[in-house]
């Protein structure tokens, strides 16, 4: 459990102090990138501290200047704060209601304009979280999603959530599929404990929701991509 103290800890004492200076700082300037490269930086602190190292491929082909839907597989509490740091520019991803509500966490969320999802299965709601993705878009933030929906609980790849294929069609920007593996072995679903070890990332190629007639198709061709990323007992 060290490992996890470690961790915890350099994000404790890293964040809470830059949240205090940078939400203000947020609220006075409108400028909400001090905060959130702050969090990348106290996330990448945190995994070296805790042990994990992250090796990235892939990075250049992220198309420079376009804003992306980053759709990637889930194995590990760990992801998120791996991925997160290696995007180019500044991401928004959707987030769980209910977290929107914890204090202070839940406010820097909203500058950063992270996007709340209602899981009631209500069609409203689906198509606000839709409309809110899109503006978030259009100002020339990325979205990242893990198409999953939920962590794997062994690694293999579960069935994909059809909703951010639905964004993505609606619109029409870049998918770049992310395959994530290692973080399996650091961090399982259930547990607190971090090994120490190596988390890959694997950036591949713009996947363009133009070049196909239907979502089932795009999504199709994302999970291959994504697949095809991962070791071969992981592509489900």
């Amino acid at each position: 459990m060290i490992n996890s103290l470690l961790m915890l800890a350099t994000l404790i004492v890293l964040g809470l102090p830059s949240a205090l200076i940078f939400i203000p700082w947020a609220l006075i300037t409108g400028d909400v990138n001090p905060l959130y490269n702050t969090a990348c930086w106290a996330a990448r602190m945190g995994l070296r501290v805790g042990g994990v190292r992250v090796e990235t491929e892939g990075r250049d082909r992220v198309p420079a200047g376009t804003a992306c839907i980053f759709m990637a597989n889930h194995v590990s509490n760990l992801d998120p704060p791996a991925l997160y740091p290696m995007i180019p520019g500044r991401a928004s991803a959707f987030l769980k209601n209910s977290l929107m509500r914890i204090p202070i966490l839940g406010y820097a969320f909203k500058l950063g304009e992270l996007i709340p999802v209602s899981r009631d299965g209500n069609v409203q709601s689906a198509q606000e979280s839709v409309a809110a993705a899109k503006r978030v878009l259009a100002k020339g933030l990325h979205i990242i999603t893990f198409v999953e929906g939920t962590r794997s609980p062994d690694g293999r790849l579960l069935p994909f959530k059809k909703g951010p294929f639905y964004l993505a069609m609606e619109a029409g920007v870049p998918c770049i599929p992310v395959s994530i593996f290692g973080t399996e072995k650091l961090m399982g679903k259930g547990s607190l404990r971090i090994t120490r070890g190596t988390a890959h990332l694997v950036f591949h190629e713009p996947v363009h929701p133009g070049d196909y007639a239907a979502r089932e198709e795009l999504l199709a061709a994302v999970r291959a991509s994504i697949a095809s990323g991962l070791p071969e007992w992981m592509r489900g």
